[in-house]
């Protein structure tokens, strides 16, 4: 394969005594036997995994102050507690040590013959070697979905190579646990997901007793943007909580009738963020009370919406887009037994090719969980969401300029990359093969060196997504080992667990150990340019998690100011006057007369700075309209004006000036009705 050029820089008794007879046989150091330092802990379990990484984990900061390293924006290590417990197999640590977290569901011995997810995520019959420590024939595997891809020791070998800031989002489905035929807990996702926070963060205390006490593991729970820098100024790992079920709070939806209320969204964002979780999907998979979603495709997609009608009582409902934007293509393909579990005489529907987008878009409620996010300096994933549905909390981002927004593992519409970047948000890709992922992070390239980001990857371990597969042991530009790390300071050899050594190029990423086989991977493949900025990943998301707990509510200089316009519908019911605009109330709203030249103009009542002015449209919006200040209300000058207006909330951006009166100059309707707002806000910045 011919490299691509950048333009730029660049885990009984009897069974103890053998598991130790065959440590002494099969070797226990971590990394290379004669290593020493505060990054090699001096009591991990005897037998454990190799790390097979040489050299001090780099510390501090770049020349230009900034913290360097990779992030995986999205992963799930607690996934194995989720779904009833059983539908992923073994666990990331054990106080009882690796025989007893690497080892398969009870049900899959002795053969694989019961590995249901396993035959429906993997095709065959789903049968396999159940073993995992110490020989490890048939798992972990790039194309296994079911079993552990986290263990603690495969997740220290990727900070050793490099890796600064890891997402584990908490994650689980309700409808799949009633579904999945073995389990050992109950499916309330809740409950879940505070068990799996509870596991994580024992899992940070294991740790820190291999390393020698509280505070010395590599593995650090944060919860603010700074502490993350000092974990990763120290050459730690900083690991973030994020939360991705699909009925967050209990926020289902029945035949569309919402099973939650604004005071469930107050009280579970207040659990979650004492938890210590800091971004979270307000839906996945599933359309729920706060949003619509994105489809799945293929056989997946149609298994889904089985899901969908399961959860809700309804399957998805399409409808022809009205923006450039699309959701994924609803899959059509059989999924018997999916399919299987639908009640007698149900069948998922067909769907009109020019269909492709979500009727459902971003609920009342879930405009309410939003904005209580946003009060609570949490950062919104915006994958999952429908078309209709982020667009949506897109404007209602964009009129606050709020930056915290994430594209964590390439599941929006790709066409939407330059607006996170425009909010100051950040985009992490789906952890493809080398080439695919190299061709992404081409595409995209401009971007980030026009807003000066980095680049994240968004793993997905854990998350039944499946990984890279090899490029072959022929492939004439394989990955040679052993290699040095990014940064230059470590070098890293084939991963051996138990009786197992990994090989990237004929195992592909069948591990999370293996990140940093991958990342060399990416760099044969997709030449070093890719790397610096996959390298200069932590440093982003930090400034976007950072920019999101500076975030201020700027002063509507509007509210309760005098306002009048053009003209005002008249209604024998209610009024329609233009101080409605500007009253503060969601439902109340200024209409004019049915024509194209109208205007509604607000008294700011003393010289003010004016920067940005937000305008929520009824369905009687403009289609072209323009901003005018004015210092004394005679004389008028445009700031901002559009052709293209669509409704909704529109924000509109430009150079800081100072003037008294602001006013709205409707120049076209984009319906036969005239011009109608529910709400003008006027901010200095």
């Amino acid at each position: 394969m011919t490299r691509r050029s950048r333009r730029r820089r660049g885990p009984l008794a009897v069974a103890a005594l053998l598991l130790t007879a065959l440590a002494l046989v099969l070797g226990t150091a971590p990394g290379s036997s004669a290593e020493s330092g505060w990054w090699v802990p001096d009591a991990r379990p005897v037998p454990d995994s190799r790390i097979d990484v040489s050299g001090e984990p780099f510390q501090g900061t770049g020349p230009d102050g900034k913290v360097r390293g990779f992030v995986d924006a999205h992963n799930h290590i607690m996934s194995n507690e989720a779904f009833g417990g059983r539908l992923i197999c073994g666990r990331a640590f054990s106080e009882q040590g690796i025989a007893d977290a690497l080892k398969d569901c009870p049900e899959h011995y002795p053969d694989g013959s019961l590995a249901v997810f396993d035959f429906i995520t993997k095709g065959g019959d789903g049968r396999h070697d159940p073993d995992g420590w110490p020989t490890f024939k048939d798992w972990p595997a790039h194309d296994s979905v079911t079993h552990q891809q986290n263990y603690y020791a495969w997740i220290e070998r990727a900070w050793r190579g490099g890796q600064r800031v890891l997402v584990n989002d908490l994650v689980t489905n309700g409808v799949i646990c009633s579904v999945y035929f073995f389990k050992d807990r109950g499916c309330d996702e809740m409950t879940s997901i505070r068990l799996q926070a509870r596991k994580t963060y024992a899992m940070q205390a294991y740790i820190d007793g291999i390393y020698g006490g509280p505070g010395k593991g590599f593995f650090r729970i944060v919860t603010d943007s700074a502490q993350a820098r000092q974990v990763i100024e120290q050459g730690r790992l900083a690991v973030v909580l994020g939360v991705e079920t699909s009925e967050p709070f209990g926020c289902r939806q029945i035949l569309d009738i919402p099973q939650c209320g604004k005071d469930d969204i107050d009280r579970g964002l207040d659990e979650l963020h004492e938890l210590g979780v800091r971004s979270m999907f307000l839906c996945h998979k599933f359309d729920n009370a706060l949003c619509g979603v994105r489809f799945d495709s293929g056989t997946q997609g149609t298994a889904i919406n089985v899901g969908q009608f399961l959860s809700t009582g309804t399957f998805w409902k399409t409808e022809k887009c009205t923006g450039p934007q699309r959701d994924n293509p609803i899959g059509l393909a059989a999924a018997p037994a999916a399919e299987k579990e639908l009640p007698s005489g149900v069948k998922v529907p067909s769907y009109a090719a020019d269909a492709q987008c979500n009727t459902r878009g971003l609920t009342e409620l879930g405009e309410y969980a939003l904005r209580g996010m946003m009060e609570r300096k949490m950062m919104l994933e915006i994958d999952h969401m429908s078309v209709k549905a982020a667009g949506r909390a897109f404007d209602i981002l964009e009129a606050a300029s709020y930056p915290g927004v994430i594209s964590s593992h390439s599941w929006m519409d790709m066409d939407w990359t330059e607006r996170v970047y425009r909010l100051g948000g950040f985009v992490a890709q789906y952890m493809h093969g080398s080439e695919r992922f190299s061709d992404e992070a081409e595409r995209t390239d401009a971007l980030r060196e026009k807003y000066g980001v980095g680049y994240g990857y968004g793993s997905d371990m854990n998350g039944v997504g499946g990984w890279p597969g090899p490029r072959g042991a022929d492939t004439p530009d394989p990955v040679r080992y052993p290699f040095r790390s990014a940064d230059g300071g470590s070098v890293l050899d084939r991963q051996t667990t138990g009786e197992r050594t990994w090989d990237i190029n004929t195992d592909g990423a069948a591990h999370y150990g293996l990140i940093p086989d991958w990342l060399e991977d990416i760099r044969i493949v997709g030449g070093q340019g890719v790397v610096d900025d996959l390298f200069k990943g932590a440093e982003s998301y930090l400034g976007t998690w950072g920019a999101s707990e500076r975030h201020r509510a700027g002063v509507n200089l509007a509210a309760g100011a005098a306002a009048s316009a053009s003209s005002s519908e008249w209604s024998l019911f209610t009024s329609y006057a233009p101080g409605r605009a500007v009253d503060g109330k969601a439902h109340t709203r200024w209409a004019s007369g049915w024509s194209d030249s109208q205007w509604l103009r607000i008294d700011l009542g003393a010289p003010s700075l004016v920067a940005r002015v937000t305008l929520e449209w009824e369905r009687a919006y403009a289609k072209a309209y323009r901003v005018e200040v004015s210092s004394d209300g005679t004389n008028w000058r445009q700031v901002w004006s559009t052709t293209a207006g669509d409704g909704g909330l529109d924000t509109a951006r430009f150079d800081g000036t100072t003037a008294r009166h602001v006013r709205i100059q409707g120049l076209e309707r984009g319906t036969t009705w005239g011009y109608s707002l529910y709400e003008v806000g006027v901010y200095g910045s």
